[in-house]
């Protein structure tokens, strides 16, 4: 399955849209975008100019790349969409912006982020258990901002109340060599 990841072009990225976060992870996204760009792939992300997204989706433009944005009419409230993206559709609803993310997307990973972050990772882990889709899913626990998912995640199947094969809906990794050799960003 490895190899098959490596191959994908189309990455959602799950992630934070808060600027006032611990700066490692703002450097991480920073340069894990135009690493992305530089391998040839292309992220489709919450459209946000700030936090962990925006980081991302500058660093895969600074570098030429293309990113794609999905973003609610309603969320201009509270975020501010990303001007400069080389595709950005707007929508109506979450419901609808998270369609369109995962319709356009191979693989997805989730970077440190909040309520939303976990929202979206939910959702797709879910729908790969009940076979709406069987795309990949990557928990990047950057510096183990995840620990405690991870943790919660393996008391739900020693509760019972999820199958041990759910362990196979996701994958955990927690270094940037892990990541990148599981998207091919290494070759870049």
């Amino acid at each position: 399955m490895n190899e098959a990841i490596k191959a994908m072009k189309s990455i959602c990225v799950f992630c934070g849209a808060q600027n006032a976060v611990p700066q490692a992870h703002l450097d991480m996204a920073a340069e894990l975008g135009p690493d992305m760009a530089k391998a040839g792939k292309q992220p489709v992300y919450g459209c946000a100019d700030c936090g962990l997204m925006g980081a991302v989706a500058n660093g895969v433009l600074e570098q030429s790349g293309k990113a794609i944005g999905v973003f609610p009419r309603s969320l201009g409230r509270i975020e501010v969409e990303h001007k400069g993206l080389t595709n950005m559709i707007m929508v109506d609803s979450m419901h609808e912006r998270k369609q369109i993310m995962y319709d356009n997307s191979d693989v997805f990973v989730i970077l440190p982020g909040g309520c939303g972050t976990l929202d979206e990772m939910f959702e797709v882990i879910t729908w790969r258990q009940i076979k709406i889709h069987d795309k990949p899913v990557v928990i990047y626990n950057h510096n183990g901002y995840w620990d405690h998912l991870a943790l919660l995640l393996e008391h739900m199947v020693a509760t019972g109340f999820a199958r041990p094969e759910t362990r196979n809906f996701y994958t955990f990794v927690n270094t940037k060599n892990e990541l990148y050799g599981l998207l091919g960003l290494n070759e870049a």
